[in-house]
């Protein structure tokens, strides 16, 4: 499981990433150089370029993603469902996930959100796919 688990710490540090070179950076740039106030971001108005909306939007979707890809890698830590399938359903989340924000930043054009869609499908094919090895690992754990 030590595959995995090294996907789950590139998907956190990601997503902070994701945060701190698309979402803070520009923050503190605008403060410091006066072009916005220091309360100048309610997350309730939109605001900022369409590139910067999308960031925080690409950032979102790791946020709420990363539980779910967490909950199957930890408790396949726990369970011992480590295999090679396993290893390679972990890394091919994280590049879809990767390949899915970096697309979502770049471009709002429908080629770019069909791309999205299908980085998301891999996802959720790779996520259901490790959620049933790691559910046959607790069963097995189980009948033990």
């Amino acid at each position: 499981m030590h595959t995995p688990l090294l996907c789950l710490l590139g998907f956190g540090a990601w997503t902070l990433l994701v945060a701190v070179l698309g979402i803070v950076t520009p923050r503190v740039l605008a403060i410091a150089m006066g072009t916005a106030p220091e309360g100048g971001f309610p997350a309730d108005v939109p605001h900022g370029s369409d590139r910067y909306r999308r960031t925080m939007r690409a950032h979102l979707n790791c946020v709420e993603n990363l539980p779910l890809f967490a909950a199957v890698v930890l408790t396949g830590a726990v369970v011992h469902a480590g295999s090679p399938r396993m290893d390679t359903l972990a890394i091919t989340y994280l590049a879809a996930r990767v390949a899915q924000t970096v697309i979502h930043v770049a471009s709002g054009s429908g080629a770019a959100i069909n791309l999205r869609f299908t980085a998301f499908a891999v996802q959720v094919v790779c996520l259901v796919w490790m959620g049933v090895l790691v559910a046959r690992a607790l069963g097995a754990a189980a009948a033990v």
